[in-house]
């Protein structure tokens, strides 16, 4: 020891004045010492050699140590940037409680060592002091040597349990005495105790070994401020069973902790589900199993009801459930339920994601966005893996490729369950889920590129040939075309009347075409991202250019019904396209139409564009939003057309009002009228002339269209309109 006094007295030296330890660091190289060196005036100590001694010349029961300044840096880091949560580290120490009382577990059934107090139950033992702001965690596992405490508690990032199971692996040769232990074991990083120091300022480690070759030693107790030292003592004055109590010395900001309440709140949140019984203040707090651990078939309705109410805070009966386990990319086990109904429709906002991430029945993450995709957001349940790489502070999944891998596996296993419900039970696929759920199933659709075929085999809809509420798939569509169809065929509606009634049905009402109808805005998203199903275009009936078998007498004037001839046919499409030049881009003839006069094609969906004038937050509103011109398509056998095409000369005031008429009720069945009241100064005039043009005498050659008050006011109408 007295050639290493120098060396220690020049460390206490350049320590004194700040000398840089590089400088130190140069003086002792090659030279062999041991980690514990003491002189009168300073006490160093090294975190990083597990065989560290005590001096014997220190009191058997008070020993003061100092951090290396890495270790004091480092412990800053885990105090105050490592975890996100303060109330983490409740679940560190109940983690670690867990650890110690598992090893006792493994050391007791091996018999590889003799234990003190058999009969002592494995527990976990909270207790909440306000009093003295103290919030004690004690467990009746394998405890603490004097020795251990040092090792352990005085280095940073040396993990007990990982140490442990390596001591297991190079006595059995990693046999199934290793594996069996390793499921039960949390704690692998070294970190999670100095996490206490987050809330306290003073944390105390008291502590007896269970082995009985140490009987004869005092209890210990492990103790610091978190400042950069720590002393070990004998544990005088207090009671100390076989295992650990953690004493946490509360800061006043952190009192919250020693409140009962609060503290029953964190545990039920993150470890509710560890495998022994916690006690808090004497009364058993984690009385739910963890239900997905289990095989399913030892589990019964019941039990899977509790454990849903109790994970997704619901008072309903689960509409289905799903329970399977996995391995690969990892080993995992999942359980999914599917409510019987979601909150969005009730206008309460976008939901969180339901599923919790568990490894080794400890939460890491509540509601992980990462775990499945935004879509199955309206599922509950519970995600648990033992093989999950965990960033340091257990908060999140650290290999993102690996959690990518993993979110496709449970996706295509809960869209392989709703396969089945759907094939083996259609009607509680159809009437209890898809009629709740099938939204998200097209939002999916939209967003889940890698499962946009799967997805659309699960989409049912509405026909024009089906009854009103009856539904049916794609794949039950196509088995219904005849031969010649090529296409899918859909039509976006507020409403099936409305539907049946448009425009735009009249060709396939009269070709016997089934056409799907769709009500909802998501409808036309999905439609446009799935584009083909099983070879077939999805084509809207509202596209121009429909390949449709064409009426045989198409060329024939019926029952007295006039009907343009080509030439007429041409000067009207070229006078419409003049006089409606800012808002017309294009006006030819169609076979398709019957009861109609015209319709617009090849527009957006008016769906598509409310939905943007309702995100749309620019100043300006409507302005931003123009209506592009349109493509028209005329019916030359309606007699609106052939009579406006017989006073487009004579009356062309009149003629021009109701051209503009004819293009509002084309938008307006299209869907893309954004305000219907712009029509009604119009239509009141229309309605004027029709009015004034009765009251005139039978026999009255004067026309009602000559300048009159009513004229000029269709005038000013339609000036108005033109500004």
């Amino acid at each position: 020891m007295s050639s290493l006094r120098p060396i220690v007295c020049m460390a206490r030296t350049a320590l004194a004045r700040k000398v840089p330890r590089s400088i130190v660091a140069s003086k002792v190289v090659g030279r062999n010492f041991p980690t514990v060196t003491r002189c009168p005036e300073i006490r160093l100590f090294s975190s990083t050699d597990d065989s560290t001694a005590p001096d014997s010349s220190a009191s058997d029961s008070f020993k003061s140590m100092s951090f290396q300044a890495e270790t004091k840096q480092l412990l800053d880091i885990v105090t105050n940037s490592l975890y996100t949560d303060k109330e983490v580290f409740l679940r560190e120490l109940v983690s670690n409680a867990s650890d110690a009382l598992e090893k006792f577990r493994h050391v007791q059934a091996s018999a590889s060592s003799t234990t003190i107090d058999p009969e002592l139950p494995l527990e976990i033992i909270i207790t909440c002091d306000e009093d003295k702001g103290t919030l004690t965690i004690q467990d009746t596992g394998i405890g603490l040597t004097e020795e251990e405490m040092i090792s352990n508690l005085g280095t940073i990032a040396r993990s007990g349990s990982k140490a442990f199971m390596e001591q297991l692996s190079q006595r059995s040769g990693e046999g199934s005495e290793a594996v069996d232990a390793s499921r039960g074991i949390i704690g692998k990083f070294g970190v999670g105790f100095y996490s206490a120091f987050m809330v306290g300022e003073k944390v105390e480690v008291r502590s007896r070994s269970a082995y009985e070759s140490n009987q004869g030693d005092e209890p210990k107790v492990w103790s610091s401020s978190g400042t950069g030292s720590f002393e070990i003592s004998d544990l005088i004055g207090e009671e100390q069973d076989r295992g650990c109590s953690v004493v946490i010395h509360l800061k006043d900001e952190y009192a919250e902790f020693s409140d009962k309440d609060r503290v029953e709140e964190v545990l039920k949140k993150y470890s509710n589900f560890v495998n022994f019984p916690i006690s808090l203040n004497g009364e058993i707090v984690n009385t739910m199993d963890a239900v997905w651990a289990k095989y399913p078939k030892e589990i019964d309705d019941e039990t899977y009801t509790s454990f849903y109410r109790f994970i997704a805070n619901a008072i309903d009966e689960p509409l289905d459930r799903l329970h399977f386990r996995a391995d690969a990319p990892l080993d995992v086990k999942a359980l999914f339920y599917i409510p019987s109904f979601h909150s969005e429709k009730y206008g309460m906002g976008r939901m969180e994601p339901g599923v919790s991430l568990y490894s080794r029945k400890v939460l890491i993450e509540s509601k992980s966005p990462d775990i499945l995709p935004d879509w199955m957001r309206f599922v509950k349940g519970v995600v648990d893996s033992e093989d999950l790489p965990l960033s340091v502070s257990r908060e999140k999944a650290q290999d993102s490729n690996l959690i990518a891998k993993l979110r496709k596996v449970l996706t295509r296993k809960f869209i392989s369950h709703l396969a089945k419900m759907a094939k083996k039970d259609p009607e509680k696929y159809k009437d209890e889920f898809y009629k709740e759920y099938g939204f998200f199933l097209k939002e999916g659709l939209c967003q889940d590129f890698d499962f946009k075929e799967p997805l659309s085999k699960l989409l049912y809809f509405e026909t024009s040939k089906t009854m009103r509420g009856e539904l049916m798939s794609l794949d039950e569509y196509i088995s219904r075309c005849t031969p010649e169809q090529k296409d899918i065929y859909y039509l976006h509606s507020p409403t099936r009347d409305m539907a049946l009634q448009s425009p735009y049905m009249e060709a396939f009402e009269k070709s016997g075409r089934e056409v799907i109808l769709v009500y909802n805005a998501i409808d036309d998203f999905a439609m446009a991202n799935l584009e083909k199903y099983e070879g077939r275009n999805l084509v809207s009936v509202e596209k121009a250019g429909i390949d449709l078998p064409e009426d045989q007498d198409e060329e024939k004037k019926e029952d007295g019904v006039i009907c343009l001839s080509e030439k007429e046919a041409t000067e009207f499409c070229r006078w419409f396209e003049v006089t409606l030049k800012d808002t017309v881009k294009s006006c030819k003839t169609t076979n398709r139409l019957g009861s109609s006069p015209a319709i617009v094609t090849d527009n957006e969906s008016g769906a598509m564009r409310r939905m943007m004038r309702l995100v749309d937050t620019t100043e300006g509103g409507r302005e931003n939003l123009a209506l592009p011109k349109q493509q028209v398509e005329i019916n030359p056998k309606h007699p609106v057309i052939t009579g406006l095409n017989a006073i487009r000369e004579t009356e062309p005031t009149l003629a021009k009002v109701l051209s503009e008429q004819i293009f509002d009720n084309c938008l307006l069945a299209a869907g893309l009228m954004d305000d219907g009241r712009v029509m009604l100064p119009r239509l009141n005039d229309i309605l004027l002339t029709v009015v004034e043009d009765a009251k005139r005498p039978k026999g009255d050659e004067t026309s009602n269209l000559q300048p009159n008050d009513e004229t000029e006011a269709i005038d000013d109408t339609s000036e108005k309109i033109d500004k």
